[in-house]
């Protein structure tokens, strides 16, 4: 489980594409603390579990539908990506619920400055607007953020300075592609209603 606070940008050393799993080896020296081999990190919001480390790299693999599912497949040596230590029982959740499991692919459409935040508008996965709501939260990239408003299958969302200092979102334009996860708690609470219908009129419950 995480919070979407992200504690360090880390390098992607290399990304083997050649087995399955892959095997991504990252390199990071904040997020090492404390960490024993198999523990989990999110990487720029997908749960991976390390397999190896040793000084300031450390390795997962990274199955083939996690490729499919996440953008993970994509990255090359030298990215920068986001990564957040699984939370603490005892520590302060300043984000949101985050279980690292990515449910789509986004896509970013609009970036603009407006009076020091900066305004950033992503295409949503197919399917994934029903569980989206405007002050709700959503994770780019493993990111907790705030949904501003949202309009069909298109987000807006606002980032104050530290966000872009802290995260890949600094360096993010049109047309590049992020991970997103949506609230569990909205797919949760409609798989708990799907099987309710409104009671026909005249029924008891109509009186």
């Amino acid at each position: 489980m995480f919070t979407g606070i992200i504690e360090e940008l880390g390098t992607v050393d290399s990304l083997g594409l050649g087995a399955d799993p892959a095997r991504l080896r990252i390199r990071s020296p904040r997020v090492l603390e404390g960490i024993a081999l198999g523990d989990s990190i999110a990487v720029n919001g997908c749960c991976l579990t390390v397999s190896a480390h040793e000084g300031e790299l450390w390795s997962a693999d990274v199955i083939t539908t996690t490729l499919a599912a996440t953008t993970l497949g994509e990255l090359a040596p030298g990215d920068r990506v986001n990564l957040e230590r699984c939370v603490r029982a005892d520590g302060r959740l300043d984000g949101h619920i985050v279980q690292g499991h990515v449910d789509g692919v986004g896509e970013i459409t609009g970036r603009e400055e407006a009076g020091g935040t900066t305004l950033l508008r992503l295409e949503l996965a197919e399917g994934l607007a029903r569980y989206v709501v405007t002050k709700g939260s959503l994770a780019v990239d493993g990111i907790s953020l705030t949904v501003a408003a949202i309009d069909g299958d298109e987000v807006t969302l606002g980032l104050i300075p530290e966000t872009l200092e802290r995260t890949t979102l600094g360096r993010r334009g049109l047309g590049d592609r992020v991970n997103l996860e949506v609230d569990v708690l909205a797919k949760h609470l409609e798989k708990l209603t799907s099987h309710l219908t409104p009671a026909p009129v005249g029924t008891e419950s109509d009186r």
